[in-house]
């Protein structure tokens, strides 16, 4: 796979009906690994065990629904009242962050109106904390750690 700008992970990898496959410790199963879970499980790992994130407030593969259509983020974090506090959006290395990629999380947070808006693909990472009241977001230097949300 990918060598990433995270620290390193030694993940749990399996072949399941011949494709390989590498565990998701928040869904608690092995999931396809492709290059963008590739990423997320790196990410995962950087956050909970590096930035502090309670393993318990995040969920991967978060299903939202505007009427008839189906979205599906794919990281949340929840603060302890379980109210989404951070949309996360992986992409494969490979996959540039465009502001396509921007407008697509930006969609997922009409609907849950976090605090923070997390971009990476492996090599790059944005952060955004949004500001609702002077209708802004403002882009951190860094992913913060949990405690200071």
């Amino acid at each position: 796979m990918y060598k990433l700008n995270l620290p390193p992970l030694q993940p749990r990898l399996r072949a399941t009906a011949g494709r390989p496959a590498i565990y998701d410790a928040l869904r608690r199963k092995y999931v396809a690994l492709t290059p963008e879970e590739w990423v997320r499980q790196h990410f995962v790992h950087f956050l909970i065990a590096h930035k502090g994130y309670p393993e318990a407030y995040m969920a991967n593969e978060v299903e939202l629904r505007v009427g008839e259509k189906k979205l599906r983020c794919d990281s949340v974090l929840y603060d302890t009242a379980l109210r989404p506090r951070m949309i996360i959006e992986y992409k494969a290395p490979t996959v540039q962050i465009t502001q396509g990629v921007f407008n697509q999380i930006a969609a997922y947070n009409l609907l849950l109106r976090v605090d923070y808006l997390t971009i990476s693909n492996g090599l790059q990472h944005y952060c955004c904390k949004m500001d609702y009241d002077g209708k802004k977001y403002l882009f951190l230097n860094d992913i913060p750690d949990y405690q200071n949300l």
